[in-house]
């Protein structure tokens, strides 16, 4: 995967509409990004797909035009092992803040619909930064006990009475060791 892909904000937030396993077409990715231009949508929403981050799982003929429905490809979400080792410290801050740009943008979004005062608490809004104190064994047990506890429900579909939350993790040594 070309890792410049993902860093910029817009194709940060088309990713992360597509999290979870949805299919959607540019139009209805449009009525979820009401405030990106339809056509900057649909330039991005090219290169993702172009560029092997998002497939096709649908066409169909409308009004003269093929309308798509695309999906992740996940797999190429995840550089293969090794890849992420050949990125520079400004490649990697570039995806760390394209990353955040979509999440501060997310939050930004939720907070101006949210106009019951308690509608956070309601939500279950939370937000916090915790330090580790890990050895290297340590931190492998956290991350595998986490996709051990993670993994059942990232194979839940759209349902009745499920809201789509995003869960965003960044691990960064914090002391240079």
């Amino acid at each position: 995967m070309d890792t410049a892909q993902l860093l910029h904000p817009v194709r940060v937030r088309i990713v992360q509409r597509m999290l979870g396993g949805r299919q959607l077409t540019t139009a209805q990715l449009a009525g979820e990004l009401p405030d990106v231009p339809a056509a900057t949508l649909y330039r991005h929403v090219a290169a993702l797909a172009g560029g092997g981050i998002l497939r096709v799982v649908d066409q169909r003929q409308v009004r003269g035009g093929t309308e798509r429905t695309y999906a992740l490809n996940e797999p190429a979400l995840r550089p293969p092992p090794g890849e992420d080792a050949a990125l520079t410290s400004e490649q990697h801050l570039a995806g760390i803040t394209a990353v955040l740009a979509g999440v501060l943008g997310d939050a930004e979004r939720y907070l101006d619909r949210a106009t019951d005062p308690h509608q956070h608490r309601r939500d279950q809004l939370g937000y916090q930064q915790l330090a580790l104190w890990l050895t290297d064994d340590e931190f492998t047990e956290l991350v595998q006990a986490m996709n051990q506890v993670l993994g059942p429900v990232l194979a839940n579909q759209p349902a009745p009475g499920r809201t789509r939350r995003l869960l965003t993790t960044l691990i960064v040594p914090a002391d240079g060791h």
